[in-house]
């Protein structure tokens, strides 16, 4: 009866460290880019809360107002966020983002007419789904220290 000889086992090829993602953009784009965000952010939300607002009436000047109030009032929260979130530990980064979008959301519910138990709960809801998403990210990229992970 024949049987198999035994196979050499294969050599370990060296492990060779993946680069990260190549940043395809220059410092011109990143810069525009950093300052865009929350200017467009700013005005697609306070459109969308004017639109909200007015209820399908007529716009007026005090929907109008209202609209580039909430659309400073987003930005300049968005950038606050934005410039003090990398300061803090993972948890704590991760909530911030999560206070964020639970108030911004909240505040967009509300101008429905909904009342305030039922946009605090929708705000929650939204805020809860954020907070897993944000902490998954930000444990999976962090080391324990939270510095950016070199992988």
């Amino acid at each position: 009866m024949a049987h198999a000889a035994p196979a050499s086992p294969t050599p370990q090829l060296p492990r060779i460290p993946t680069p990260s993602t190549p940043d395809v953009f220059d410092e011109r784009t990143h810069t525009i880019a950093h300052w865009a965000i929350p200017i467009v952010g700013g005005l697609i939300y306070g459109f969308w809360a004017a639109a909200i607002n007015r209820s399908g009436g007529p716009i007026t000047g005090w929907n109008v107002l209202f609209g580039f109030v909430s659309a400073i009032g987003f930005a300049a929260l968005y950038i606050g966020v934005r410039m003090v979130a990398p300061l803090l530990k993972r948890e704590l980064h991760a909530v911030l983002w999560t206070a964020f979008a639970g108030i911004t959301f909240g505040f967009l519910y509300s101008q429905t007419g909904a009342t305030v138990l039922r946009s605090i709960f929708m705000a929650l809801g939204v805020a809860a789904g954020v907070f897993v998403v944000a902490f998954y990210r930000y444990y999976t990229h962090e080391d324990a220290e939270g510095h950016p992970d070199p992988r």
